[in-house]
């Protein structure tokens, strides 16, 4: 009883209290009439109380999402079931359903009666603006009286995930020479089956396997020749994605960052159609994709990576590495002054196929006071052009398909790379 009076409302509230003083009044007056009254007033108020306690008891509800992994734009249908295993039936039910902001405005439902043991299903859609894993509820329900004396609140439906993944926009054409460092279209070799010599052979040893003996080389050589390797060609490239946050400007759908993330999308699944390896990782050097546990070949796994990629708070980008490890790289870079330009030029090999996408993030939005100004593109542009790279810069206002077909052009236009001659 005492957790059915703490879910009266003012209006319960006050009558009850009025019938204990219209009752009390009865006893002092002598009056019957006006204690039946007052005995109705009062049991009235805890009557609508006990009975939308029950009703909460006995409500249940299931949430189901379709699909449950959706685009940056696209809609997902929510699909509510609530039913009520209770002796009576439930009425005047309100929902709403938990919802992130970047899933749009909470949905609301007023269920005015839901019969017993009969599945009532609720439909709404969400429509998300913002990539990210997201959470769905919990669904709360507050039960009322049909007097509005009593209601009860609860929490049903748990949690439900939904991942956001980046937009991705097709693109057109490769680089030339994708996927192989220099030469012919990538594709064209693979499709002709040419590449490199896939067994590297080494004079046999004693306890080595007979069954890796390399019987061409070994008549060739006329010595006992056996396999180190066999390791068939295929085209490799990584994308290097920039997430630092001072290196982006803007919020929201509308921020440098998200645009970036949608363009490593784009990218890595442009270059999977045509069959190359693609590898993705982060300014830290960090692997977020294509790692040597995975083939590099799903689509869901470079997207569910960036849909739950975090801004970096890195001032500058990982020193001393290759963010390639010896592959041919595009980088996606966001504002970059010289130093991060020649960290970057500097732990890259001499000769290897390098492309860079340089946003001018101050495009996308001005700096605030907490901020430093948005470095000059064209800077970084003259630095990455000047060490033999493809570079394109990016702006809000080039379509993303165009900032691809200028980067591919770069790729056969790049400038010389200066070699140091060992004699």
């Amino acid at each position: 009883m005492r957790g059915a009076l703490s879910g009266l409302t003012t209006r319960g509230r006050c009558l009850l209290a009025a019938g204990f003083a219209a009752g009390l009044c009865a006893i002092v007056l002598n009056e019957r009439d006006l204690l039946r009254v007052a005995a109705f007033v009062v049991a009235l108020p805890l009557l609508a109380a006990w009975l939308a306690q029950r009703a909460r008891v006995g409500l249940h509800a299931t949430r189901l999402l379709h699909p449950s992994r959706v685009q940056v734009g696209s809609a997902t249908d929510v699909r509510v079931e609530l039913r009520s295993a209770g002796r009576l039936p439930t009425g005047g039910l309100l929902l709403e359903d938990a919802v992130p902001y970047a899933l749009g405005a909470r949905p609301r439902f007023l269920v005015e009666r839901l019969p017993r043991n009969i599945v009532t299903v609720l439909r709404y859609q969400l429509k998300p603006v913002m990539r990210g894993v997201q959470q769905v509820g919990p669904l709360m329900a507050r039960i009322t009286d049909p007097f509005g004396l009593a209601e009860f609140d609860r929490e049903m439906a748990g949690r439900s995930r939904l991942v956001v993944v980046p937009r991705v926009v097709a693109l057109t054409g490769l680089p030339s020479g994708s996927g192989m460092g220099s030469g012919d279209d990538g594709s064209i070799r693979l499709r002709a089956g040419q590449g490199e010599d896939d067994a590297v052979v080494r004079p046999y040893r004693h306890g080595d396997d007979l069954r890796k003996v390399h019987w061409r080389s070994t008549a060739r050589r006329d010595e006992l020749m056996v396999r180190v390797e066999e390791r068939p060609w295929r085209g490799g490239t990584t994308v290097l994605l920039d997430h630092r946050l001072v290196a982006h400007r803007g919020s929201g759908p509308g921020a440098s960052l998200e645009w970036a993330v949608s363009l490593a999308a784009s990218i890595c699944l442009h270059l999977h159609r045509y069959g190359h390896q693609v590898r993705l990782v982060g300014d830290d050097g960090r692997v977020l994709a294509g790692g040597p546990g995975d083939s590099g070949y799903s689509d869901a796994v470079v997207l569910d990576a960036l849909a739950a990629l975090q801004p970096s708070h890195r001032r500058e980008p990982a020193a001393g590495l290759d963010p390639g490890a010896g592959q041919e790289v595009i980088a996606i870079l966001g504002g970059s002054t010289p130093a991060v330009v020649d960290a970057l030029v500097r732990n890259r090999p001499r000769g290897t196929r390098s492309l860079a996408v340089v946003m001018d993030v101050g495009a996308w939005g001005s700096a605030s006071t907490s901020e430093e100004p948005a470095p000059d593109p064209t800077e970084a542009q003259r630095l990455l052009s000047g060490a033999g790279w493809g570079v394109v810069v990016a702006r809000p206002s080039t379509p993303m398909g165009q900032v691809w077909q200028e980067l591919c052009h770069s790729a056969g236009n790049r400038g010389p790379v200066v070699r140091t001659e060992v004699g």
